[in-house]
Order: C-alpha cells, then sequence, then structure tokens
C-alpha cells in the first residue's frame, strides 16, 4: 500500500517529478515528462505497479529527513542498532536524458541495506524485459528503456519481477545508484558522476533561491513554496503543471480523483504571479512565451487547460487496471475540462500580463494583439453561464467568480492601455468594465443575506467571492466585502479551515471534500486586506502548519482525520501561501 498523502516529498528536474515516501520508496515517477505514462505508479496501487525503495535491510531504523537548504536535494537520515546512513535523493536538472539519483553515505557504524526496484511501464501495466550489462540493468519495453547503473560491489539479483539490491555501509563510504530513462532505439546509456551532478544541483537551486526578495515572517515556508512552484515549470516551454501527480483523491475512497499534470490557465498564471512577487522574472518571460503558442488561433478557442507543450487535446480516460489510491477509483488520467467553459481565465491571465508588465517585463506587440484579441472575445461572451473556478461537471451557472474576474480582465486591459500608450479601444474597455460591475453587484449580491453569492440566484457561499477583496473589484472598507469575508469565515469553517463551498452544494459529484487548503490562506489574506491583521496571521500561521514535514501542501486537508488529500504538491495551494504572506507583510 502507498503511505499517507502527506509522507511523500517531491524530486524534480524541471521536466518530471518524483514522489518519495518516508519509508524511502519512489512511488511515483513519470518519464520523461511530467505527463507521460509513469514508470512507478505505487502511488495509484502498490509496489506490483512500479517503485524503487532503498532502505535499512532490518526493522527499527528511524527516518528523518529535510531538504538542502534553498534545493530539491532531499536527505533522508536513517539512525538505528547498527549505525546511521544518510540517503541524498535527487533529479539532475538536464539537457536530455532524466536521471534520478541515490547516493546513500554512511554516518556511524555499518548499516546493512536492500534495494527493490520495480519498473513497470504505462501507468504500472506493462512489466519490461529485463537484462544486465557492465555495471547495468537494462529493462526495455515498447518506447521506453530505463537504465540502472549499479556501483562496484554491490550485489543484485532479479527475483519475483523486481531488481533487488544488497549491501552493506560503512561510516565514511558512498554508494551510489543512477536510473536514467531513454528511448529504447537508443543504446548505452551515459555515465555520470553522482557526486559531481550533487554539486552542480545543489548549486543551481541555491543560485536560484538567492534570488528570492521576501524577506517577512515565514520566510522559510514561503521560499521552500516558490521552490516547489519552480518544479512545476517544465523547462523545455514555460508551461506550469498544476501538480505532478495524478489520481489521488478529493475524498478517499471516492470518485473525485483528477489528473493534474497539465498547464490550467488560472494556475499557470497564479503561480507566475507568486514568482514574480518573489522577485523571478525569468519564469514570467518563458510562460508568457508559452502562453502566445498554446492559444495561438481564435480567443474563441481559449481551452482552461492545455498540455506542457501546448497540446490542446487531452482525452479524459479510467485507468482499471489501478486499484487507486486507497481504492479511490476510478483512476483517470488526462482531463475533461479541456472542454469546458470558465471564463476567470481570461481575468487570470490578463491580471498576470499586468504583473508582468508592473514587474519590468516590456510588453511585445504580439502580446498586445493577443490581449486584444481576449478582450474582444471577452466583449461578447461575458454574458454567458460557465462551469466556473471549481469545474463543476453539472449545469453551467452564472459563477459570481467569473464575472468578478471577467471584470479583472477589462480592467488590467484597461491598466495596460493607460500605462504602455499602445493603440487599443480603451472606451469600449472601460464601458465592458462599468457593465460587468453593475452586473455583479446586481446579481452576485444578494441584499437579503448582505453577502455576495456563489452563482446568481443561489443563496450558497463560495470561498471564491474573497476575489471581491483580493482582485480590487470593490474597496476593502466597503461593507459588503467585510459581510462577504465574515459569511465565509464562519459559514465555510471546517474545522478551523475553510471549504470552497458547503458541503450540500451541488457539483455533479459523490462524496463530501475536506478543507481547501488555498481558500484558507485565501481567507487570510482578506482578512489582511479589511484590516484584522491578528485574525489573518492567526489563520496564516494555523494554514501553514498543515504542510507536512518538509513544508509540503497538497490541495485539501481534512480535520476529522488529521490526513493530507487531493493531488500533491498542489501548485494552488502554494501560489496561496506565498500571495498571503505577502499581503500580511506588507510587501
Amino acid at each position: 500500500m502507498a503511505g499517507r498523502i502527506e509522507d511523500y516529498a517531491l524530486l524534480g528536474d524541471l521536466q518530471t517529478a518524483a514522489l518519495v515516501g518516508r519509508d524511502g520508496s519512489v512511488d511515483w515517477l513519470c518519464l520523461p515528462r511530467f505527463d507521460s505514462p509513469s514508470c512507478f505508479a505505487a502511488l495509484l496501487g502498490d509496489q506490483r505497479h512500479g517503485h524503487w525503495r532503498l532502505a535499512p535491510a532490518a526493522p527499527g531504523y528511524r527516518a528523518t529527513r529535510s531538504y538542502r537548504p534553498g534545493t530539491l536535494v532531499l536527505e533522508t537520515r536513517w539512525q538505528g542498532p547498527d549505525g546511521a546512513v544518510l540517503v541524498t535523493d535527487f533529479m539532475p536538472q538536464r539537457e536530455r536524458d532524466p536521471r534520478l539519483i541515490r547516493i546513500v553515505t554512511g554516518l556511524a557504524g555499518q548499516v546493512p541495506l536492500a534495494g527493490d526496484l520495480r519498473l513497470r511501464f504505462n501507468y504500472g501495466r506493462v512489466v519490461p524485459w529485463v537484462r544486465r550489462t557492465d555495471h547495468h540493468r537494462v529493462a526495455v519495453a515498447g518506447p521506453d528503456s530505463a537504465w540502472l547503473r549499479v556501483p562496484t560491489g554491490v550485489h543484485t539479483f532479479g527475483q519475483d519481477g523486481a531488481t533487488r539490491s544488497e549491501f552493506t555501509v560503512r561510516a565514511g563510504q558512498a554508494v551510489a545508484f543512477t536510473l536514467t530513462w531513454q528511448p529504447s532505439h537508443r543504446t548505452g546509456a551515459r555515465r555520470v558522476d553522482p557526486a559531481r551532478e550533487l554539486h552542480e544541483t545543489t548549486a543551481r537551486w541555491q543560485d536560484w533561491a538567492a534570488g528570492c526578495r521576501y524577506r517577512g515572517p515565514s520566510r522559510e515556508a514561503v521560499l521552500r513554496s516558490l521552490i516547489t512552484l519552480k518544479a512545476l515549470a517544465y523547462a523545455p516551454t514555460g508551461g506550469i503543471v498544476a501538480a505532478p501527480s495524478a489520481a489521488l483523491p478529493e475524498v478517499l475512497g471516492g470518485e473525485r480523483n483528477w489528473d493534474y499534470r497539465y498547464c490550467w490557465l488560472r494556475d499557470s498564471s497564479m503561480t507566475l504571479a507568486a514568482l514574480l512577487r518573489g522577485g523571478f522574472r525569468e519564469e514570467a518571460a518563458a510562460w508568457r512565451r508559452w502562453l502566445l503558442r498554446a492559444i495561438a488561433g481564435d480567443p474563441g478557442d481559449l481551452q482552461a487547460v492545455y498540455g506542457v507543450a501546448g497540446e490542446r487535446g487531452l482525452p479524459e480516460a479510467e485507468a482499471s487496471w489501478l486499484p487507486g489510491y486507497a481504492g479511490s477509483a476510478p483512476v483517470r488520467f488526462g482531463n475533461a475540462a479541456v472542454g469546458q467553459l470558465q471564463l476567470d481565465v481570461y481575468g487570470e491571465v490578463l491580471d498576470t500580463l499586468h504583473l508582468a508588465f508592473s514587474a519590468g517585463v516590456p510588453m511585445e506587440r504580439q502580446v498586445w494583439g493577443l490581449l486584444k484579441a481576449l478582450l474582444g472575445y471577452l466583449s461578447e461572451h461575458w454574458r454567458e453561464p460557465d462551469e466556473g473556478l471549481w469545474e463543476v461537471r453539472g449545469e453551467r451557472r452564472h459563477f459570481t467568480h467569473s464575472k468578478v474576474m471577467c471584470w479583472v480582465a477589462a480592467d488590467r486591459a484597461v491598466r495596460l492601455a493607460e500605462a504602455t500608450g499602445l493603440p487599443a479601444p480603451v472606451e469600449q474597455w472601460r464601458a465592458l468594465r462599468a457593465a460587468v460591475h453593475r452586473d455583479v453587484c446586481a446579481h452576485g449580491y444578494d441584499p437579503d443575506l448582505g453577502v455576495f453569492v456563489q452563482a446568481y440566484g443561489s443563496r450558497e457561499l463560495d470561498a471564491a467571492t474573497l476575489f471581491v477583496a483580493k482582485t480590487g473589484f470593490l474597496p476593502p472598507d466597503d461593507p459588503r466585502v467585510r459581510r462577504t469575508v465574515a459569511a465565509v469565515r464562519d459559514g465555510l469553517d471546517h474545522g478551523g479551515f475553510v471549504r470552497r463551498y458547503a458541503a450540500t452544494t451541488p457539483d455533479g459529484l459523490r462524496g463530501r471534500e475536506g478543507a481547501f487548503v488555498a481558500c484558507s490562506f485565501w481567507l487570510a489574506e482578506a482578512l489582511a486586506t479589511i484590516g484584522e491583521a491578528d485574525e489573518a496571521r492567526e489563520l496564516f500561521d494555523r494554514t501553514v502548519r498543515l504542510g507536512n514535514d518538509l513544508g509540503l501542501l497538497a490541495e485539501e486537508w481534512d480535520p476529522l482525520t488529521g490526513r493530507h488529500l487531493g493531488n500533491t504538491p498542489q501548485a494552488f495551494s502554494h501560489v496561496a501561501l506565498v500571495n498571503a504572506a505577502f499581503a500580511l507583510s506588507g510587501q
């Protein structure tokens, strides 16, 4: 069985990612890209579906772990009756072939260790043929091959469909394993020096992290969030995935199991905004180039989600051979949200373009042309119902948050036109901004309740209505804003945290979720915005503590069981942490 969701650490090379548990087992790894089929899928089943465990062979060892400061290099210290060892796991940033390197270093005594490698390509479905070459075990199946370089003196053997290793490490000794993926038609994996790769990987991450300009409270949590967000960016194209995992359940044993290894315009826009606030501009330029390529063509064909290289077709399918995490089925790969209308993404994209310009990223004419095309489409379609931020799998509705973000799109377009002086129908955009504002205030606000509601004509609360404060739609001292913030705090409370909407609100799916981590940070930010600094800080600190021992956050938190839920680590959660931290610090 897979470990708890909060037991997993993230490794990554800016093109894909691995999840490794506290027990030393890598239970999820897709190669060569985030959205490629996995070669380890024990996360969604058991060891038969692929994993790589490396740990002391005998019981009685306790593991503690941490990242090297400012990096994604994981160090796990095993302490037990025979001594202590340090296992260092990392993925070097690469030009071509992905590698996962695991180095065992003896700290005290002598510790027997065991390795168990089960490569199962195509999401745990394909068992490869394995052969031995000079210092390598080579697994081949279809288009995939994986090469395990085994150190001299380590006994390896095949057993029960796995490649097993047995060896002892003494104090001062280092033993390194390197797993390399490459297309199966290529022969011979390039050898690398693990110690040199470790040094270079550490230096690259720390050089990047040194650019963080946040200097307020909870700096370590903010920096860890920014590193995590950077790890979710696909370096070759600039696309940013919502999470590196797929089908981790929002309800244990339920059907809310989605594939998040793609680039939502909303999530990637928010991620970029957080990175920009943190002082990182290079990612903004790369993402903007990805955006231009991904949404080229008719603005009416804008999708909510794309592949990491801008792919449009992401067909959703069920993997019947995988039992799912903790029996949560069906396991889904691909995502049907590509066919949904989500009007809020126009606001997220325009807000990020505005923020990038404010941060010093020049406005290019090609980008300006795209902006005008998006506003032209939005001006004709903003009155339509949509599936909204939460991607409901039911009837389209006029979601208040979607309309607020349409206002944001028009507002940021006006601001950019005024700042750049570039040719634009500014008066039309001002009129659009005013029309949307009147519409939201007339239909998204319930005068009897005195608050903004989830959708026009409804009386349901929604944490996304906090965006009336976050975006500047209304001033923070407006009574409607203050009452909405209070209503979300009191009406959507779930064990001291915030649901995204009431548990009784229909969304087309069975099962009740936990608290949505990002929504708790949104509330903290909104409280800070309306001047409730002490309450905001207390909620912020409480929500930060939901992170695991490494500071990683999943999508949701279940206060009843004290468990993480949903895909992990989740960009939305870490973005919200960063934004709330900046709001609370006054930066």
